[in-house]
């Protein structure tokens, strides 16, 4: 019998239930990775690789997880990264997400790639956004789009750039699947020709904070800052573009080091636990990007599940940061971290230890 929202207590009975609720398809889209998903992998196990250094006797009675974000207090160093192809999650797209978002305290990132449209999105979530933009058009196309996103209220505007092609994505070519934001696609041939010119003509047309997603290395970290970035958003695509990447938060130090606090981190890339997002907020970074994992949330309970995931993480990195004896994320450095031996096999289950679906180890 499957649980109520009500009884859930965990992260991993979120991630169960979006499984029963989705078809293999689907479910493969979600967790599925490129070719060998070494890179998606990797993420997991670089997570896994790092252990706490606790301090104790100190007063940790009142403690706060909340950060400032673009002219908001968010309630925890979250924000709820682009998904697209929302629609196989939840039949209207992001926007339950979204409402999630605004209701919990948070910020969200609107796909280009998922419903509902800019406009709408922004009139029926209320929520602080953020878009996103796969590029399908000449210079005049974008230019467009940073229209609308101003006269809509979004709070920044997001370019990708790791995704220069769609990275071979083995578990939906061997079913012939396409996901729905891709299935009427055209225009991607504009995406291969992004180079650092679109970046430089964006910061001189908009005074939005400007964010680009897919830094992976402190080379191009670099050259974001002096092109005007204000937010380096660290991320693999989630292990879905390039195959045999390094994990994530593996490349957040030298990114820290290169930017030397001239822009706002953000890093994803397999974070599923409060203490993930803390490992990441002690090794410099200033924000979580989740996908996959509010993913889960809302394949499972639509906004409910969404607003469930970030109520659980809440109370995981409460509990973290009382045992690590801090009472804010300022209190957090690398001090508060070393390398260690993962103790399982990197993937869904060294997240959620509990989880077995299908017989199959995720």
């Amino acid at each position: 019998m499957q649980k109520s929202i009500k009884d859930i207590q965990t992260l991993g009975e979120i991630v169960r239930v979006a499984r029963n609720n989705l078809s293999i398809e689907h479910w493969d889209y979600l967790i599925g990775g490129s070719e060998t998903e070494t890179t998606l992998l990797r993420n997991r196990q670089s997570l896994d690789e790092i252990a706490f250094r606790p301090r104790v006797l100190n007063d940790v009675s009142s403690i706060d997880t909340s950060l400032n974000f673009l002219g908001s207090k968010l309630r925890i160093p979250v924000v709820l990264g682009p998904i697209g192809s929302a629609e196989q999650l939840d039949p209207k797209g992001m926007l339950p997400a979204a409402k999630a978002a605004a209701k919990f305290g948070v910020s969200i990132f609107k796909s280009s790639a998922a419903t509902p449209d800019i406009e709408e999105a922004a009139e029926k979530s209320k929520a602080q956004l953020i878009f996103q933009l796969y590029v399908r058009g000449d210079q005049n196309w974008i230019i467009e789009h940073v229209e609308r996103v101003e006269a809509a209220g979004y709070v920044g505007f997001c370019l990708t750039a790791d995704s220069a092609i769609y990275g071979r994505r083995e578990r939906d070519k061997i079913k012939n699947f396409k996901p729905s934001g891709r299935s009427k696609v055209t225009g991607t041939n504009y995406q291969s020709q992004l180079d650092w010119n679109v970046v430089k003509s964006l910061r001189r047309r908009t005074k939005l904070p400007l964010i680009i997603k897919g830094i992976a290395t402190e080379e191009d970290a670099t050259i974001a800052v002096d092109h005007g970035i204000d937010i380096v958003y660290i991320s693999n695509h989630g292990g879905r573009q390039l195959d045999h990447g390094s994990g994530s938060i593996e490349v957040l130090p030298e990114i820290v080091n290169a930017i030397n606090n001239q822009a706002t981190i953000i890093v994803d890339g397999g974070f599923y636990r409060g203490t993930d997002i803390l490992k990441a907020i002690a090794l410099g970074a200033d924000l979580v990007g989740l996908g996959r994992l509010y993913g889960f949330g809302l394949a499972a309970f639509g906004q409910a599940g969404v607003e469930r995931v970030l109520e659980i993480l809440e109370e995981e990195i409460l509990s973290a940061m009382a045992l690590l004896g801090v009472t804010k994320l300022s209190d957090l450095n690398t001090n508060f971290v070393r390398p260690a031996k993962s103790v399982r096999q990197p993937g869904l289950t060294s997240a959620f230890h509990l989880l077995n679906i299908d017989g199959v180890e995720y």
